[in-house]
């Protein structure tokens, strides 16, 4: 068969999970925080804890792009959009991860302002207000702890609720070190602690998102095993036009023309090579062309 040929594919589908529960709990628990810290701040005259509300506000966004997508990736496909939506959750990690830069930007702005005109706080207050927020946050990540090697977007979201206990310990830790020493400027340094922290993890989601995005071959997958594996199957003389990308945040599509000149059983051996590409590798959708020999074939097969 030459390479021409688009007949003989084999095709192995699998669908994405329907929307996660989770994401509506966690918004729903996130505006608590939000409406406890705003009123808190306003009381306490803590720019901090107003602050603090604003970026919990801002990751409530984040949870419905997340919970949205995650829904998204739960219909079938149909028409025009023969892979479904499941991109839709590469996207809203992709937007997570800007929206987090930007937000920590606008903490780190208010922690500077806060070092050149500090102001009295109610440190009680603060400190009641930011450990609702931390118990709150904490229980909000655990919930997301599970899945989150495996889903890029559950850890997005793993990683603004654990940030938020994180910014919610240190505003604690200031206050409490203002009520006893009267140092105003720590809550502004600890702040701007939290920010590095926080950046120097969602810098890592931003760039994998963006190759997600630009269907780089996900970071979890190693090309060089698959195409090993590819090679060393039985009768296999030459393997090419091998792609991976990511369908979505959890799952994989691989293409791959393969060599094969006993053409005897081809389509058990198609079977069988998906099969195995799921289980070993994690590649839920793989479309192979078994080809008799290299000869021209289509650049963008």
């Amino acid at each position: 068969m030459s390479a021409n040929d688009h007949r003989d594919h084999g095709h192995h589908h699998a669908h994405a999970t329907p929307g996660d529960r989770r994401y509506v709990i966690a918004m729903v628990l996130s505006l608590v925080i939000v409406a406890v810290e705003t009123i808190g701040g306003f009381l306490a005259n803590s720019t901090a804890l107003v602050a603090d509300a604003g970026h919990v506000l801002s990751d409530v966004l984040g949870l419905a792009l997340a919970g949205g997508a995650s829904w998204l990736a739960g219909r079938p496909a149909g028409g025009r959009r023969t892979y479904g939506f499941g991109k839709a959750t590469v996207l809203a990690a992709l937007t997570n991860g800007v929206v987090l830069m930007f937000v920590s930007g606008g903490i780190a702005l208010e922690a500077i302002n806060r070092l050149l005109k500090p102001e009295a706080v109610s440190s009680w207050v603060v400190i009641g207000a930011a450990a609702i927020g931390v118990v709150v946050n904490a229980a909000t990540a655990l919930m997301f702890a599970r899945g989150r090697e495996r889903d890029l977007n559950v850890r997005g979201v793993f990683l603004h609720m654990a940030a938020d206990a994180g910014i919610s310990l240190g505003v604690i830790l200031a206050a409490g070190a203002i009520l006893v020493t009267g140092w105003t400027w720590l809550d502004p340094v600890v702040s701007l602690a939290i920010v590095g922290v926080i950046v120097w993890g969602a810098w890592g989601l931003l760039r994998e998102a963006a190759d997600l995005a630009l269907d780089a071959a996900p970071a979890g997958a190693d090309l060089e095993s698959i195409h090993q594996f590819l090679i060393g199957g039985d009768g296999v003389t030459e393997v090419h036009d091998l792609h991976l990308w990511a369908m979505s945040t959890t799952e994989m599509a691989l293409t791959a023309h393969i060599v094969r000149p006993a053409h005897d059983g081809a389509d058990a051996f198609r079977a069988d090579l998906a099969e195995a590409l799921e289980h070993r590798f994690g590649v839920r959708h793989a479309t192979l062309q078994i080809e008799q020999a290299r000869g021209a074939h289509c650049p963008v097969c």
